[in-house]
C-alpha cells in the first residue's frame, strides 16, 4: 500500500501553508506580506525550479511554514513551473510534504481565469481559503465581487484582501489559526466517458493511499483521479505514490481515445467554464454604466504600436539617467570610505606582504566593484517598480512584435528580460519553451542581454571616459551611452536569433500568449525585498568570488619579486638624480634659501624611483607574463596587456574586470579626496607618452563587453541545460569572435575617422 507524502507532514511540528494562484494575481505580494524577510529561496531538488518559503506568525502566536507555489493557470500543467505546483499538491514530490492547508490567491478583476485554478484546488479536499486580492481594483472597474455569495457559491471561505496595502491580512491570519473545514466544490458536468473514467479511478486510489482522507478530505479521491487524467504524469511517478494498481488503471484507462490526457483536459475545460460562468454571474455585480477602466485607457497608448515604442524607450532611458544621477554622491561616499579603509590599514600595519596583500589585493580588489553598489541598487528599484506596477507584461507584448520578425517564440521574452538581471535564471527559464528550436535559440542569444554584472564595468568606463554633457539640453551624455549599450546587445540578439533560426533552428514561431494584468500602484515592500535580495547577492559575490580572484590576482601581480637596485640601475632616469645633487652642491649661488626645493626634488625623484619599480614590478610579475601573452590578439583592438589581465579575470564573472583594474593600477594608497582607480587609468601610458585609454579605447572595450561570453558560470548552467559541452563551447567561440570583430570594426574605423 502505498504511503501518501502528507504522512512526512503529519510528523512535522510546523504546520505548512501553500500559495497558489496565477501569474500576476497578488501571490508573491501576499507572499511577502505575510514572512518578510524571513524568506528561504533554493531550488527543488532535481529541477531548476525555486522553491521559496517563509514562516509566519499566526493571530495565536504560533509559527507556520508558507510555501509559494510557482505561479501557475491550472494543474494541467505546460512547463516545470507548474509542474512543481501540481506534484506539491498532489503529495508526488517525496521532498516536499501535502501542505496543512492552502490559501488560493485569486484577482478579483480578472475572476472567471483565477477561478478556474481555484475550483481544481477545492476538488482535491485540502482545507482551502481563497484569498480575493484586488477587489479595489475591480470595483474601479465597475464589476465589484460579492465575496459572500462567492464563499457560498465555491463552498469554502474567501477573504477579501488589498494585499499591496496589507488589508484583509489580520482577518486571514485568524482564519488560518482556526480549523479550517474540507470544501464542497461546486459539482463539475464532466462528458459521461471521462466522468466514468474519474469515478473508477478514484475508487482504486482510495483503499491505495494511506492518510487520502487525512490530507484531501473525503472527497479528495475524485479530484485526484481527474487531475492525473489529464495531466501527463508519467507511470513510474504515479505507480512510486499511488501504488501499482492506481497507475496499472490509469494506463488501462488511457488506452481510450476520449481519456487521452489533451483530450480529457480539453473536456475538463469546457466543463468548467460552463460551471465558473454562473458562479461569475451571480458573485459579480456589473456596473452598466461603467465604459472604460483606467487600465484600458492606459493600454491604448502604452501598447500602441508607436507611441508605446515610444514611451519604453523613453522610460529606459531615465532610467538609465537617474542610474548615474542619483548614484554619484553614494559611489562618492564608498568609495571614500575604501580610500580611508586602506589609509587605516596603511597607518597601522607594518610594511610587508600582508599589509600589501590587504591594501592592493582585497581592499583595492573588493572595493572597486562595491562602489558601483548604489547603481545596482538602483536599477533593481526601477526594475521591481516596472514589473509590480504591471508595465513589464505591456513591455514584453512590445517587444513580441520584434521578436516574432526574426523568429523569435513569445515565450522566449520572460527568459531574455530575466537575462537583463543575470543570464543564469533567463537560461533556466527558457525551460518553459516546449519547442527545443526555439529554446536552443533563446539559451544561445541570453548572454546578449547585458546583465548586471556588466554595470560596473559599463559605469566604469563610462563614467571615467565619456564626457558629462547633455543631450537635448535635459538627457546625460553617459546615459545616452548606457542606454546604446543595453540596445546594442538586444539588437545583436534578434539578429543572431533571425541567423539561427534560418541556419540551424529552422521552424515556424509560435503565437505568445501573454496576461496583461492592470495596472496598480507598486507594493513598496516587494520593490524593497528586490533591492535587498539582489544587493544580497551582488555582496555575496563580491565576499567570495571577488574576492578570491582578487587575493590569486594579487600574488600573480607581486610575484616574482624584483630586485629595485636593478631596476633602478637600469633606468636612464637616475642620470637626473646624479644631475640634481650635482646643482645641489652649487647651492650658495642662488639668492634663495634651496634646502625646500631640495628636498621637494629628492621627493620628487623618490616618487618617479617608486613608480618604475612598481611598473617593473608589474610587467614582470605572473600576470604581466600572461597579459604580454595576449597582447598581439587584443593590441588592434586598442588594448594593452593590462588590460588583457583584466579581459582573462572577467571570465570568470565579468564585474571581476573592475576589481582586477583596481589591483592592477595598485590604488589603494591613493588619497582620500580622489578617485584612485579612474585617475589611474587616466594618467596611464603607451611607452611613447600616448594615453593607452581614450574614448575610443573605451567604447571598443563597451562593444567587447556587450558581445562577449564572460561567464563561467553561465557556461556551466548551458552545459547542464543541453546536457552537452557541444552548445557551451559553441556559445564561447562565436560570442568571442563577434565581440571581437565588431570591437575591432570600433576601434580601427574610428582611427581611420581621425578619432584616436
Amino acid at each position: 500500500m502505498a504511503t501518501l507524502a502528507s504522512s512526512v507532514a503529519s510528523s512535522v511540528a510546523v504546520r505548512r501553508i501553500a500559495l497558489a494562484g496565477n501569474p500576476n494575481a497578488g501571490k508573491t505580494t501576499l507572499f511577502n506580506a505575510l514572512t518578510g524577510m524571513r524568506q528561504k529561496v533554493g531550488n527543488y531538488p532535481g529541477v531548476t525550479v525555486e522553491k521559496k518559503e517563509g514562516r509566519c506568525r499566526l493571530g495565536n502566536g504560533v509559527e507556520v511554514l508558507i510555501l509559494d507555489l510557482p505561479g501557475t493557470y491550472s494543474l494541467s500543467p505546460k512547463s516545470p513551473d507548474e509542474e512543481i505546483a501540481r506534484d506539491v499538491l498532489l503529495g508526488l514530490r517525496v521532498d516536499t510534504p501535502v501542505p496543512d492547508a492552502v490559501v488560493v490567491v485569486v484577482d478579483a478583476s480578472n475572476l472567471e481565469r483565477n477561478l478556474y485554478l481555484a475550483t481544481q484546488v477545492l476538488e482535491l479536499g485540502i482545507p482551502t481559503v481563497v484569498a480575493l486580492n484586488m477587489g479595489d481594483v475591480a470595483k474601479a472597474n465597475g464589476k465589484p465581487v460579492d465575496a459572500q455569495q462567492l464563499s457560498q457559491d465555491l463552498g469554502a471561505p474567501v477573504v477579501e484582501l488589498v494585499a499591496v496595502r496589507g488589508e484583509g491580512l489580520p482577518q486571514l491570519r485568524d482564519l488560518l489559526t482556526e480549523n479550517i473545514p474540507a470544501p464542497k466544490p461546486p459539482v463539475l458536468r464532466l462528458p459521461e466517458a471521462v466522468e466514468q473514467a474519474r469515478t473508477h479511478l478514484a475508487q482504486v486510489i482510495e483503499p491505495e493511499v494511506e492518510g487520502l482522507a487525512a490530507a484531501h478530505g473525503t472527497t479528495g479521491a475524485r479530484g485526484i483521479a481527474l487531475r492525473l487524467l489529464c495531466s501527463q504524469v508519467t507511470p513510474p511517478a504515479v505507480r512510486e505514490r499511488f501504488g501499482p494498481l492506481v497507475a496499472e488503471a490509469l494506463d488501462e484507462l488511457r488506452t481510450q481515445p476520449a481519456l487521452k490526457p489533451a483530450v480529457a483536459s480539453a473536456a475538463e475545460a469546457q466543463a468548467r467554464y460552463a460551471m465558473l460562468s454562473g458562479v461569475v454571474e451571480r458573485a459579480v455585480h456589473q456596473d452598466d454604466t461603467f465604459l472604460h477602466s483606467f487600465t484600458d485607457r492606459a493600454d491604448a497608448i502604452l501598447t500602441h504600436k508607436v507611441w508605446g515604442l515610444l514611451v519604453f524607450a523613453l522610460i529606459t532611458l531615465l532610467v538609465f539617467q537617474a542610474i548615474y544621477s542619483w548614484a554619484a554622491y553614494p559611489m562618492t561616499w564608498i568609495g571614500n570610505c575604501v580610500s580611508g579603509v586602506s589609509n587605516q590599514v596603511i597607518a597601522r600595519m607594518p610594511d610587508g606582504s600582508l599589509r600589501d596583500l590587504i591594501v592592493h589585493g582585497v581592499i583595492a580588489g573588493v572595493g572597486a566593484v562595491l562602489t558601483f553598489l548604489p547603481q545596482i541598487l538602483i536599477l533593481f528599484f526601477f526594475i521591481g517598480l516596472l514589473e509590480d506596477s504591471g508595465y513589464m507584461a505591456r513591455a514584453a507584448f512590445l517587444m513580441d512584435r520584434l521578436m516574432a520578425r526574426v523568429g523569435l517564440h513569445g515565450r522566449a521574452f520572460i527568459p531574455l528580460m530575466s537575462s537583463f538581471a543575470c543570464a543564469i535564471p533567463g537560461i533556466m527559464a527558457t525551460r518553459t519553451i516546449s519547442s527545443r528550436r526555439d529554446r536552443m535559440t533563446t539559451i544561445l542569444i541570453a548572454p546578449l542581454m547585458s546583465c548586471s554584472a556588466r554595470l560596473p564595468v559599463y559605469t566604469l568606463m563610462i563614467g571615467t571616459f565619456i564626457p558629462n554633457h547633455k543631450v537635448f539640453g535635459f538627457l546625460s551624455l553617459r546615459a545616452a551611452v548606457m542606454f546604446s549599450m543595453y540596445a546594442l546587445g538586444v539588437a545583436a540578439a534578434m539578429g543572431v536569433a533571425f541567423v539561427f533560426k534560418k541556419t540551424l533552428f529552422k521552424g515556424p514561431a509560435p503565437v505568445l500568449m501573454l496576461e496583461l494584468p492592470p495596472y496598480k500602484v507598486p507594493a513598496w515592500r516587494n520593490v524593497l525585498i528586490t533591492m535587498w535580495e539582489r544587493a544580497s547577492q551582488f555582496l555575496q559575490r563580491a565576499g567570495t568570488v571577488i574576492l578570491a580572484i582578487s587575493i590569486v590576482l594579487w600574488f600573480l601581480l607581486s610575484y616574482p619579486k624584483v630586485d629595485p637596485n636593478q631596476v633602478l640601475a637600469a633606468d636612464s632616469g637616475s642620470a637626473a638624480a646624479q644631475q640634481l645633487r650635482a646643482r645641489t652642491a652649487d647651492a650658495d649661488q642662488f639668492a634663495i634659501h634651496t634646502s625646500e626645493e631640495l628636498q621637494q626634488k629628492m621627493d620628487s625623484i623618490k616618487k618617479a624611483n617608486d613608480e618604475k619599480i612598481a611598473a617593473a614590478q608589474l610587467r614582470n610579475s605572473f600576470a604581466g607574463y600572461i597579459g604580454r601573452g595576449v597582447e598581439p590578439f587584443i593590441a588592434p583592438l586598442g588594448f594593452n596587456w593590462k588590460i588583457g589581465i583584466g579581459l582573462i579575470g572577467a571570465m570568470s564573472a565579468r564585474e571581476v574586470f573592475v576589481s582586477t583594474m583596481g589591483t592592477v593600477y595598485s590604488v589603494g594608497e591613493a588619497d582620500e579626496d580622489t578617485q584612485p582607480l579612474q585617475q589611474a587609468m587616466q594618467g596611464d601610458r603607451w611607452p611613447d607618452g600616448r594615453p593607452v585609454w581614450t574614448t575610443l579605447v573605451a567604447v571598443a572595450l563597451l562593444v567587447y563587453f556587450v558581445l562577449a561570453m564572460q561567464c563561467m558560470s553561465t557556461l556551466a548552467v548551458v552545459k547542464r541545460e543541453t546536457n552537452s559541452w557541444h552548445w557551451p563551447l559553441f556559445m564561447q567561440v562565436y560570442l568571442t569572435a563577434m565581440a571581437w570583430t565588431a570591437s575591432f570594426i570600433v576601434y580601427q574605423g574610428g582611427r581611420l575617422m581621425g578619432l584616436g
